[in-house]
């Protein structure tokens, strides 16, 4: 018997796990340090930065800025990093009053209040314009014309009419874009649903090549280099994290180079190859700030499914302090009977709602292996309704799988959910 800890919420999952002779491990990222003074590591980076002249020459002669933070569902370090790029603009002669923070909700809600205060800082929640994306909104939008396949490009008028664009963020493994950050500060951050129902429609989420952790010729990093061209960005600060939520590299520079360069350091710690299929996953959605709805939860499902067999069990916990999600993509989950059918309707187009890509993930993954939820707030019934079976008892979900899968089942322990990407080596022939 072991006890393993999960990511779950912000408090973690003390689990007692049974011992078997097929068990392939617990799959961790690599460690990481932290950077013994990240404060020193960001003014550095906006001096000697990646691929471009330092932010202080960048912002000479500007008139204005736009700064792009990512909202309260992701661990940024926003109070470590606008200090000193907030100092570098004024320095450089852009009053406070030119300087328009824009929460890159994507089609989140607005952070706004004690929220925000935790957000960004109370003190320059008070200091600086801050405003939070609304992507439903046609008047905050600017229609910047098309992108390869037709679809239109429409992003928030605040940042495409400023004079200097910077975009923040964190790098990690993402389901469609092979890696956060970067690009990503724009699509799907600030751009309209209008774009949205192209980027993330059904087609896309189906596209094998829209994955975790690939670049070249990924579909959705292409889409999104071809809007940031479209509407500019002139510098990026970008930070990688530690499974402590610690920085552990800061890559400020180019748009481009930047975050290519943050995304390779971290592909070495963030990855993990099998030699052979699970028979099933115990998994997690990383914790909070990520693990606060199903919406998002589908993350964690599609990191782990990779790694799993036609027909394996997926065992996901996640909190869900915020329930199933938005309105658009309960509305979605409803139009559920099995997960095929779901899929055909979707790529029939028989139906769209603009949350529906999180649902699509979850029931592509649904048709091939059944999806077992532990979460405190969804119900029973809901996990039921929507095809999946609830847990409340991992070690004997656990138990069960071995009498199901047999004695000597193939299994494993992702405590740290998406923030590892999983990958069989006779999928790729070796590391990429």
């Amino acid at each position: 018997m072991a006890t393993v800890t999960l990511k779950y919420g912000r408090d973690g999952l003390h689990v007692d796990l049974p011992d078997s002779p097929g068990f392939a491990g617990v799959l961790e990222p690599r460690h990481q340090p932290a950077l013994p003074d990240p404060e020193r590591a960001v003014r550095e980076s906006l001096n000697t930065p990646i691929g471009t002249s330092p932010l202080g020459k960048v912002a000479e002669g500007r008139t204005d800025a736009v700064i792009v933070v990512s909202d309260n569902t992701r661990p940024v370090p926003n109070t470590l990093l606008l200090p000193p790029i907030l100092a570098t603009l004024e320095a450089a002669g852009i009053p406070p009053q030119a300087i328009t923070i824009l929460i890159a909700t994507g089609i989140h809600r607005p952070n706004e209040g004690e929220e925000l205060d935790a957000l960004i800082g109370r003190d320059i929640a008070r200091r600086y314009r801050v405003v939070n994306h609304l992507s439903r909104q046609d008047e905050e939008m600017v229609h910047a014309g098309e992108i390869t396949g037709g679809t239109p490009v429409f992003v928030n008028r605040r940042y495409v009419e400023a004079d200097l664009k910077i975009l923040t963020g964190f790098i990690e493994p993402h389901m469609w874009a092979g890696y956060s950050g970067g690009r990503k500060s724009i699509l799907p951050g600030i751009s309209s649903v209008k774009t949205l129902k192209f980027m993330h429609g059904p087609e896309m989420v189906a596209n094998p090549n829209a994955t975790y952790g690939k670049l070249d010729g990924n579909p959705f990093h292409e889409a999104g280099l071809q809007i940031m061209e479209r509407v500019g960005a002139d510098f990026i600060v970008n930070v990688t994290l530690n499974t402590e939520k610690q920085v552990t590299g800061v890559y400020s520079g180019d748009p481009v180079i930047a975050h290519t360069t943050g995304a390779a350091a971290l592909d070495p710690y963030s990855t993990t190859e099998l030699n052979a299929p699970l028979d099933f996953v115990i998994t997690t959605n990383s914790g909070a700030p990520l693990d606060v709805n199903l919406y998002q939860t589908s993350k964690g499902i599609a990191g782990a499914a990779q790694v799993v067999k036609q027909g394996g069990d997926i065992v996901v916990a996640s909190r869900c302090p915020e329930g199933l999600g938005g309105e658009e993509f309960t509305a979605a989950l409803d139009e559920f009977t099995t997960p095929q059918e779901w899929i055909r309707r979707a790529l029939a187009h028989e139906f769209f709602y603009n949350d529906q890509w999180c649902a699509q993930e979850i029931f592509k993954w649904m048709s091939d292996h059944p999806i077992h939820l532990y979460s405190e707030g969804i119900t029973g019934e809901q996990t039921r309704r929507y095809g999946m079976q609830p847990v409340d008892d991992l070690p004997a979900t656990v138990a069960h799988l071995l009498e199901k899968h047999g004695a000597n089942a193939r299994w494993a322990v992702v405590p740290d959910g998406p923030l590892l990407v999983l990958r069989l080596k006779s999928a790729t022939g070796g590391k990429t």
